[in-house]
């Protein structure tokens, strides 16, 4: 029936038009018994939303509802408009779905067998057509990039264990050690005791005996697996716990048990139906009804991953996992245990050049201690894990041996959708980083999925754009390094070292040695916390170098700013971050990119230059051309200019571009991959001055037109100078002041008071200020004796922040605005909420912390758990700057969104954009018009009418005065951002 009249209807009227696509054959060829279940147990909406998903994949234009609406002839075997390719019998059917499920089993085989000749024909056909392009490139190479992501994010520690395993069989098989780097060496001899050590602890589980608290959950994954988690995530937060190698207990526990509950369910699921198939494999019984089930399930799972519908994949397994999610308890419980096995399975020894005469100096690898802090509430104890010495020295030698999750992904992420749907194919996924807070996550999950379709938009804009390894950077970063650092703001790759003890009893010369020795060790470890971050950096750039392009899924935080969710090698990182990376499409330059090059390059030397005019700018980069010229061809045996500007690697990118196009016959034709940045005055400081329509701060911040920028900073360097002056002129004998004054204003420059400008509207702290003044006169040598310098490090905040005060009076009253508003809400125990502009809601997390004793087989740990009262204080002081971060974080997003439709790349940075150099120009029109679309709403008003709507009985104060500057002169001011 179906081969006589479909087939000939199928290949007469077949339309090979816009409508259809060569790989529609694919969404056909499905088993129609899996058409049938899926339309049997899902609801109306749930098919839709699949088919419209098949629609949009193959290309199709009309969804779900058009089909629904378009009823057969009952008497039409033809298909002369139905693009599925499918003859639908006389009944009525919605979908092609619907008919296919409808089918009875003997029309299967004969359906399945015309589908594939179809294929066959339409795959002939569509040779001849164009490919189809997924996510930038062409459905073959995405294809093969997708598996080798789905192969990262699930099997990364299988295949780790089965690397140690393979190794262990050739070491024994060969009868010698292989000849491995030094912490992958540590690594093996510690991954076979520790593997055994877990399996026997498995089988004591199943047992029963005394082991309750974790048993239930302590077999879900293979001991190898377990054993290669446990050991790279005690590894990982020895590099990232401060530089003194050692990491508290209960962290450890925490990230190591959630590790293995992640790792086990996507096990669990394929484990469990491949052990229950297996059952019934060669038995002529008929399987139960629940194993044919759950063995459907598996090879739908199967054929969902062949192609790519990763959503339904962990749709799936989510409605098919048993597991109860294991709640911090169970966590903490499994990761004390295997952190215990661990301690006691993994040792050291020196090496063999290290060994004295006798026996072999074996220890264990970490040791599990006691520590005490005291606090004023009293002296606390917690418990840490530290490792040897010996493996504290290799540790800065792990990154490139370490299995690092939530890698830059091959693939474009998955869209954002809800909460926990987008990013990454199978690593959890959260759109906001809630850190346990309760509230904040419940009023994520609460909000309609329209109301947050912007910042969908937004975060999928910033996860979609392409980046690549900068090839030549990364090669002059490896040589640096290889000899020893020291360059660029690379640290010393050598410790400093310790001082001798002096030979004499003076008190006063050992209490100075013993304070040497302390700053000794504190200023290596130091050193070892940057070389791990540096070796982490690199590893992943390594990992990355030969990819065409990658891409940094986004998710929030609690205030509605935009992070990449992989933590080491980002833009938002450091000079070296930023130099090893660049867009992976390039673009031609363009009279105007070629322009913005040259003051991007003057941007990134900086030391005043960044201060200048734009035409001054030019004239900087055009009078060192041969400077240029020299650190592109030469980086390390030239000049080495590059290695004075502010930003060394970055610099170094833009000088090899740079000269790349001015030496073209056509410059404006090179192709450019440099990401471009575009920086906010003192952009919180921007928010305030549109908050209050303050002139006088709206000009300090180039908020106005100016010939060049004005610089905030050294405007409150004059002032803190001014005030500091007329100090010192008063009577040393009748203030202390005076004396301090006369030591500073040789000291005050833009770059002393920056920091605390910077970070005044984000509710820096007298003694915030005081210890970032400190540090800065640390760094200069210039007050050596350390009761004088702190001394004069309070005077000189006390002076920043009364200079600050003068100059952002307006700025001023805003925040105390805010503060009180939030402190008579805290008072009633309520967290202060709100919405930002893009539909975003926001619940301050500040609640006091209840400790909760649980008891493991390490010691007994103390975990924090919110409690139901707020903390008045912290409510109060975190409101403003939480909430001008909500602000700049609206912008940013509202300018991605723009920029995405205009055709541009972007990326963002909380305040600074990026796009590439044609393209600047653009992108400055662009986030110009939303901040003034931001602003022209009523955004105190509306702040103070949700407060007063949401308690009604509270009596908040009236806004603050403002004044009347124009948003409108933002739109001409060439220095807004820069």
């Amino acid at each position: 029936m179906w081969r006589s009249l479909s087939k000939q209807s199928c290949l007469r009227k077949f339309n090979f038009s816009s409508e259809s696509h060569s790989s529609f054959p694919v969404f056909c060829s499905v088993r129609s018994n899996q058409y049938s279940i899926f339309v049997e147990r899902s609801s109306p909406l749930e098919l839709k939303d699949y088919v419209n998903t098949q629609n949009q994949e193959l290309g199709f234009s009309r969804d779900y509802s058009f089909w629904q609406n378009r009823k057969m002839d009952r008497h039409n075997f033809g298909i002369s408009s139905d693009p599925l390719g499918f003859a639908l019998s006389s009944r009525d059917y919605g979908t092609a779905a619907e008919a296919i499920a409808s089918t009875s089993e003997e029309d299967i085989d004969e359906i399945q067998e015309l589908v594939d000749e179809l294929n066959k024909e339409i795959q002939e056909k569509g040779k001849q057509k164009q490919p189809k392009i997924v996510g930038g490139m062409g459905v073959a190479k995405y294809n093969v990039l997708r598996r080798r992501q789905i192969k990262l994010e699930t099997e990364a520690w299988e295949e780790a264990a089965k690397e140690y395993q393979e190794l262990l069989v050739d070491m024994c098989e060969q009868k010698l050690a292989p000849n491995l780097p030094y912490v992958k060496s540590l690594f093996l001899g510690w991954f076979e005791p520790l593997r055994d050590a877990i399996a026997a602890e498995q089988e004591l589980c199943k047992e029963g005996k005394h082991r309750k608290a974790y048993a239930p959950h302590f077999d879900l994954l293979p001991a190898g697996m377990m054993a290669v988690i446990t050991m790279h995530k005690m590894m990982a937060l020895l590099m990232t716990g401060g530089g003194n190698g050692s990491a508290r207990v209960v962290q450890a526990a925490c990230h190591i048990g959630e590790a293995i509950e992640q790792e086990a369910r996507i096990h669990r699921f394929l484990e469990k139906t491949k052990k229950k198939n297996a059952l019934y494999k060669g038995s002529e019984e008929e399987p139960d009804p629940a194993v044919k089930e759950v063995e459907r399930l598996r090879k739908k799972v199967n054929i969902f991953m062949k192609k790519q519908k990763l959503h339904q994949v962990r749709k799936i397994v989510k409605q098919q996992d048993d597991l109860m999610p294991w709640g911090q308890d169970a966590q903490v419980k499994v990761g004390c245990r295997l952190i215990q096995i661990l301690t006691e399975t993994a040792h050291i020894q020196p090496p063999v050049d290290q060994l004295e005469d006798g026996p072999p100096d074996i220890r264990p690898a970490f040791v599990h201690s006691l520590k005490t802090v005291e606090t004023q509430r009293g002296s606390r104890r917690y418990g840490v894990i530290e490792c040897d010495p010996l493996v504290r020295k290799g540790l800065e030698r792990t990154a490139r041996h370490m299995v690092i999750p939530y890698m830059p992904m091959l693939v474009p992420p998955l869209n954002w959708t809800g909460y926990d749907r987008g990013a990454y194919l199978f690593l959890p996924s959260y759109i906001m980083r809630t850190h346990g807070a309760k509230q904040q996550r419940e009023a994520v999950k609460r909000v309609p999925r329209k109301q947050l379709e912007p910042v969908f938009e937004a975060l999928n804009t910033l996860g979609t754009t392409k980046w690549k390894v900068n090839k030549r950077i990364l090669a002059v970063i490896d040589r640096i390094w290889a000899s020893g650092g020291q360059l660029a703001d690379l640290v010393d790759r050598e410790d400093v070292p310790l001082p001798e003890e002096p030979d004499t009893e003076d008190e006063a010369e050992i209490r100075k040695w013993k304070w040497k020795v302390k700053a000794a060790k504190k200023e290596n470890s130091e050193r070892h916390s940057q070389r791990c971050d540096i070796e982490l950096k690199l590893a992943v750039a390594r990992k990355m170098k030969d990819e065409d392009s990658f891409y940094y899924p986004h998710n929030l935080d609690f205030r509605g700013r935009a992070y990449p969710m992989h933590p080491y090698l980002n833009h938002l990182g450091s000079d070296l971050c930023r130099g090893i990376l660049e867009f992976a499409e390039g673009r031609p330059l363009g009279k105007s990119g070629l322009r913005w090059l040259k003051i991007h390059l003057a941007n990134l030397y900086g030391g005043g230059v960044d201060k200048l005019s734009y035409e001054g700018r030019i004239a900087f980069a055009e009078n060192h051309l041969e400077d240029i010229f020299d650190s592109a061809d030469r980086p390390l045996e030239g000049k080495r200019w590059w290695l004075g500007a502010e930003d060394p690697f970055q610099c170094l990118a833009t000088c090899m571009n740079l000269s790349e196009s001015l030496r073209s016959p056509s410059p404006e034709t090179t192709i450019s991959h440099m990401p471009v940045h575009q920086d906010g005055s003192c952009n919180g400081l921007q928010h305030y001055a549109a908050l209050g329509r303050d002139k006088l701060g709206a000009a300090a911040v180039n908020l106005v037109v100016g010939d060049k920028p004005a610089d905030v900073y050294s405007g409150i360097a004059s002032r803190v100078l001014d005030i500091m002056k007329r100090d010192a002129a008063k009577d040393p004998a009748t203030d202390p002041n005076v004396m301090r004054a006369r030591l500073l204003i040789k000291q005050v420059d833009r770059k002393l008071v920056k920091q605390t400008v910077m970070t005044s509207v984000y509710g820096v702290t007298y003694i915030g200020a005081r210890d970032q003044i400190k540090k800065r006169l640390k760094e200069r040598g210039a007050i050596e004796d350390d009761t004088e310098l702190f001394s004069a490090a309070c005077y000189a905040a006390k002076t920043t922040l009364i200079a600050l005060g003068e100059m952002f009076e307006a700025a001023r009253s805003i925040m105390s605005w805010l503060g009180d508003c939030a402190k008579i809400i805290a008072m009633k125990n309520e967290p202060v909420r709100w919405t930002t502009p893009l539909g975003l809601p926001v619940v301050q997390p500040y609640r006091k912390l209840g400790r909760h004793l649980i008891k493991t087989s390490l010691q007994i740990l103390t975990l924090q758990r919110e409690t139901d009262k707020v903390m008045v204080k912290r409510q109060r002081t975190a409101f403003p700057p939480n909430f001008v971060h909500s602000l700049d974080g609206s912008h940013m997003m509202m300018t991605a969104i723009a920029c995405k439709e205009a055709g541009l790349s972007f990326a963002g940075v909380h305040d600074s954009y990026w796009t590439h150099a044609c393209d600047v120009e653009q992108m400055n029109k662009i986030l110009r018009e939303k901040f003034v679309e931001l602003y022209d709403a009523p955004i105190l008003e509306n702040l103070l009418e949700s407060f007063q709507q949401s308690f009604p009985k509270l009596d908040f104060p009236p806004l603050p005065e403002r004044g009347d500057f124009d948003l409108r002169e933002v739109l001409a001011s060439p220095y807004f951002f820069n």
